[in-house]
C-alpha cells in the first residue's frame, strides 16, 4: 500500500514539474477590487523558478473618515490550465498603518490567494483571484476580509 501511495505522489509531482510554462521575470501593474475599503493596489510580481513566484501590493485607502495602506506579500505556486492560461494559489502576510481621527495605529495580517490569469502574446498579464485576509487589530480589522480583484500588469 506505501509503494502504490509512493507510486502515485511521485508520478503527480513529476507531471506537474513537467508541465511548466513561462513566468514573466518581472509584472509591474494594478490589483484593483475592494477589501473593506482598499480600492487599488501597485503590485509587484517576481519570478523564483518554473511554478513559483513571489508577489507584492501595496495598497491605501483614503475615505469613510479612514486613512491607511497595506503590505502584501505573497508566495505563489503557478500550474497551467491551457497554453496562455494558468491558475495559481498562494499564502502571505502583511503589514499596515491606519488613522481614524481619534484611533490609530498598525495592523497585521494573514492572508491567502486563488486565482486564474491569461497571458497576452503582447506583455499584459490579466488575473482575477480572490484573497481571504485574516486581520489582528481591534481598532481598524480583527476579523476576515474577502478581497476579489481584477489585476493588469505590464511584464518584463
Amino acid at each position: 500500500m506505501k509503494n502504490i501511495f509512493f507510486t502515485i505522489a511521485a508520478s503527480f509531482l513529476f507531471i506537474l514539474s513537467a508541465s511548466a510554462q513561462d513566468i514573466s521575470k518581472n509584472a509591474l501593474g494594478l490589483r484593483i477590487g475592494d477589501n473593506d475599503g482598499f480600492g487599488g493596489e501597485v503590485s509587484y510580481q517576481r519570478y523564483l523558478n518554473d511554478n513559483n513566484r513571489l508577489e507584492f501590493d501595496l495598497g491605501w485607502r483614503d475615505n469613510n473618515n479612514i486613512e491607511a495602506f497595506k503590505l502584501v506579500g505573497l508566495y505563489q505556486w503557478v500550474m497551467p490550465i491551457d497554453t496562455n492560461f494558468n491558475w495559481y494559489v498562494g499564502a502571505g502576510g502583511g503589514v499596515g498603518s491606519f488613522d481614524a481621527g481619534e484611533v490609530d495605529g498598525t495592523f497585521g495580517l494573514v492572508a491567502g490567494d486563488i486565482g486564474i490569469e491569461y497571458n497576452f502574446d503582447i506583455p499584459l498579464l490579466i488575473s482575477l483571484d480572490f484573497r481571504p485576509e485574516l486581520g489582528f487589530n481591534d481598532d481598524f480589522s480583527d476579523d476576515v476580509d474577502f478581497d476579489i480583484a481584477l489585476g493588469l500588469r505590464y511584464q518584463f
